[in-house]
């Protein structure tokens, strides 16, 4: 075992060489081996142990174990203990969940801190075959079925080439002493019930079903790799980075045989979930979006538009400017200087008469109702909706629009159109410049 590890690492992770590596040790037979293993091919090693104090003293006695071994075997050791269970009540997490980011966050931070290359994990092929049995159960696209990945940016697995009893025999072979996990004997959990039941009978089945699954997941790999190449080229077909999102194109997108396909390719890793409204949203009205934790996919005409959500856009907020304010930084970057002549104004810039202006001037988003007098309009009303109508906004663009207001009037359609009743002319005295950053 220990020749075909150094095999494996010269092939596959010939960058390890010399590189200072911190083994993810709990005490069970993984990693413990995993530990002896890289000691004996003499890597500059260190053991890192989190207890999550989830299982009362046999936490501490895996704690206790790890600083045994690694006192008697000269092996520098970190070690944290964690309150997962109340980390997981405050983040509304599941204590599995809970446990994985406490110790990958644990892990990268002693990265940072003490100067570590690689964190190594004891992952072997039976946790594969398990990943991939829950995936499948759960319902999965071609990611979740490809594995544990063996490299993920600093995380290591050097062991998924192992079964789990060539691990256990090479231990009992070698005398190495481990400790069990009691709650890997429970069939509580998704992941004992498989390991425990389905997977043995599948050994049985087939008695080199690992070597199979193991060949079986590296053409997923390699299929995986292919979808990727050809949605990166057609996304650059359909798809536009614009400043407020990423526009599909639905007259290209359409033209796609099998165009769900690519949707979902583009969008899991945004965090939807729904993905039958998301595809409905090809053929839906203007208007219709779909939701993730952060991010919405909004139809507008021939469009969809993917874009983060404001968590905390409000309609209702309002932002008030006093007179002799020069700078305004939120919501909109602002600045309000007196001149003493005008140049023909832009959507980035106007002129008006400070006379005129009741303050505090007040920015707000924009209403259904809003009116205004267009620039160059004298006498003639018209409403925001439709000046964007005009514009051609979108339904995003139109969102994130704000208005200067003077007591009941709107002196700008920030970015957009100044109100003529504010225009500077011969009677002006005082003109103030107004700008957008």
């Amino acid at each position: 075992m220990l020749d075909r590890l150094k095999n494996h690492i010269t092939q596959n992770f010939p960058f390890l060489e010399n590189k200072k590596l911190l083994l993810a040790t709990s005490g069970g037979l993984d990693s413990i081996v995993m530990a002896r293993l890289f000691n004996q091919l003499d890597y500059a090693i260190a053991l890192a142990h989190c207890n999550f104090q989830l299982r009362g003293l046999e936490s501490f006695g895996d704690q206790n174990f790890v600083q045994d071994y690694a006192s008697t075997n000269n092996i520098p050791m970190f070690l944290t203990q964690f309150d997962t269970e109340a980390f997981a009540k405050d983040y509304k997490l599941s204590t599995q969940v809970a446990a994985r980011d406490l110790r990958y966050n644990w892990f990268y931070e002693l990265l940072e801190t003490e100067g570590f290359d690689y964190v190594l994990t004891a992952h072997h092929a039976d946790d594969n075959i398990e990943t991939f049995l829950i995936n499948l159960s759960r319902g999965t696209g071609l990611e979740g079925l490809v594995g544990i990945p063996a490299q993920n940016d600093k995380i290591i697995r050097p062991l998924l080439l192992f079964s789990r009893e060539e691990i256990a025999n090479y231990a009992k072979e070698n005398k190495i002493e481990w400790r069990e996990d009691s709650s890997n004997a429970s069939d509580k959990y998704l992941r004992n019930k498989i390991r425990h039941d389905l997977v043995p009978l599948l050994k049985e089945l087939n008695p080199h079903f690992i070597p199979s699954f193991q060949k079986t997941q590296s053409y997923l790999q390699e299929s995986q790799v292919m979808v990727e190449d050809a949605s990166i080229m057609v996304y650059q077909q359909v798809a536009k980075q614009e400043e407020e999102g990423i526009y599909f194109d639905l007259n290209q997108l359409r033209k796609l045989p099998n165009y769900t396909s690519y949707l979902y390719q583009w969008l899991h890793e945004f965090g939807f979930s729904a993905w039958d409204d998301i595809y409905d949203l090809v053929e839906s009205q203007s208007g219709k979006h779909v939701f993730s934790a952060e991010f919405r996919l909004l139809k507008d005409r021939d469009s969809l538009i993917l874009s983060p959500i404001d968590l905390e856009a409000n309609s209702e907020e309002e932002y008030f400017i006093d007179e002799g304010m020069e700078d305004v930084k939120i919501p909109l970057n602002l600045s309000f200087c007196k001149v003493d002549d005008i140049y023909i104004p832009t959507n980035t810039t106007i002129f008006v008469d400070q006379e005129k202006l009741e303050f505090p001037l007040v920015l707000r988003r924009w209403n259904d109702g809003d009116n205004f007098q267009p620039f160059g309009m004298e006498g003639k009303s018209k409403k925001v909706s439709k000046l964007f109508k005009d514009e051609k906004l979108s339904l995003l663009e139109k969102e994130n629009v704000w208005i200067l207001w003077s007591g009941n009037k709107i002196v700008w359609v920030v970015g957009i159109r100044q109100d003529e009743r504010f225009r500077v002319d011969n009677k002006t005295q005082n003109i103030l410049k107004i700008e957008l950053e």
